[in-house]
């Protein structure tokens, strides 16, 4: 009797001691993930810079002697013909300079007929026996010199007439002025620049690149319609040729600048624009949302999800750079692999997850051939 009341006993404290234990854990619930499925192929892009139009041919115009402005007829902005007055100095030190050398080239003509008439009468002499030859050979050196002395004046007198004819500044040919660097009354000195022409003809789209775009644009130098013009405000789009690449970079912003031809298109000067560029098309990248890559461990990495399963994988990526907001992947990743690309800081390896509603095309293809197998 003893011993079943024992057992009696035992069996009790037993379903006790199971009804005080905690009760086994919920499963935790399966998170719906939005997803990416990777494409395969190559991928691109289109790189956009800012630019302004430009004549293809500005002038800097300058005078070929020095003086004092006083005369600047052209204004900016002003439309001008070729051989149209547009500056004028002060001609009157070089008016001067033509008179002294207008005189000096008189003097030497003077002294060279002087000369002349000597050489003829001693010729006779010597014909007659009255001198010697070494005579005549001392008056033809006095007439060489007084012939070259006569060649020197008449070159420096050239020399001054044109210079005061260069105390007025012509167009070189029809265009519109773009630049003013010097006021009436300024000195300025021969070959400083004193206005700026932008020349009637083709338009050029002027654009600067980083360095590591060089390499890539020089591709596309010269092919016809490669780059794409449009201008701010407008909607159409324009192609455009590049012409040249700066062989050197800009000392402060450390960019190359490119020109591109635009022909004959209707655009103004100093009109901005964008310059587009089609990317070429690299295989074995892949384009991201920016939320889609996560850090772990210093290593960039992205959640891909696992079909068969159903659960998640960390997978390190290499990332080659931003474009807006999409990430550049490089490596890391195949073709049809689902990528989450939303909530990935709340996410762990090997947590069951499920496709947030309707699967993609690649996905739905995926579970069909699952199902044949």
């Amino acid at each position: 009797m003893e011993l079943q009341t024992r057992s009696l006993w035992l069996c009790a404290l037993a379903v006790a001691l199971v009804g005080c234990s905690k009760p086994p854990p919920e499963p935790e619930p399966v998170r719906a993930v939005r997803t990416m499925t990777v494409q395969s192929g190559a991928s691109g892009g289109v790189a956009e810079y800012a630019a302004d139009i430009r004549a293809r041919t500005e002038a800097r115009l300058a005078f070929r002697v020095g003086g004092k402005l006083v005369a600047r007829p052209a204004e900016v902005g002003m439309t001008v013909k070729a051989g149209q007055v547009l500056a004028r100095l002060d001609p009157e030190d070089l008016r001067q300079a033509e008179t002294s050398s207008r005189a000096a080239l008189a003097s030497a003509e003077a002294q060279l007929e002087l000369v002349s008439a000597e050489f003829r009468r001693y010729k006779e002499l010597r014909d007659q026996g009255f001198i010697s030859s070494l005579e005549l050979e001392r008056r033809s050196t006095s007439l060489k010199a007084a012939q070259a002395q006569a060649e020197q004046a008449r070159a420096q007198f050239g020399v001054q007439r044109n210079q005061a004819a260069y105390t007025t500044l012509l167009a070189p040919g029809a265009g519109v002025v773009t630049g003013v660097e010097v006021e009436v009354g300024g000195v300025v000195g021969a070959g400083s620049p004193v206005l700026r022409l932008a020349l009637n003809g083709p338009r050029d789209v002027v654009f600067s690149v980083p360095e590591q775009a060089v390499a890539s644009l020089k591709l596309l130098q010269g092919k016809p319609g490669a780059l794409r013009v449009k201008t701010w405000g407008g909607t159409a789009e324009l192609p455009a040729t590049l012409r040249e690449i700066a062989a050197a970079a800009d000392p402060a912003t450390r960019t190359y600048l490119a020109r591109a031809a635009m022909g004959q298109a209707p655009l103004q000067l100093g009109q901005t624009a964008t310059v587009m560029i089609d990317l070429p098309a690299l295989p074995g990248i892949a384009r991201l949302p920016l939320a889609a890559v996560t850090r772990v461990k210093d290593q960039s990495a992205v959640w891909v999800v696992d079909r068969p399963t159903m659960t998640l994988k960390l997978q390190p990526v290499a990332v080659g750079g931003a474009d807006g907001n999409e990430v550049v992947i490089t490596e890391g990743l195949k073709p049809g692999q689902d990528v989450v690309v939303a909530g990935v800081h709340v996410l762990s390896a090997g947590q069951k997850v499920k496709f947030f509603g309707a699967p993609s095309v690649a996905a739905a293809a995926a579970d069909a051939a699952s199902a044949r197998r």
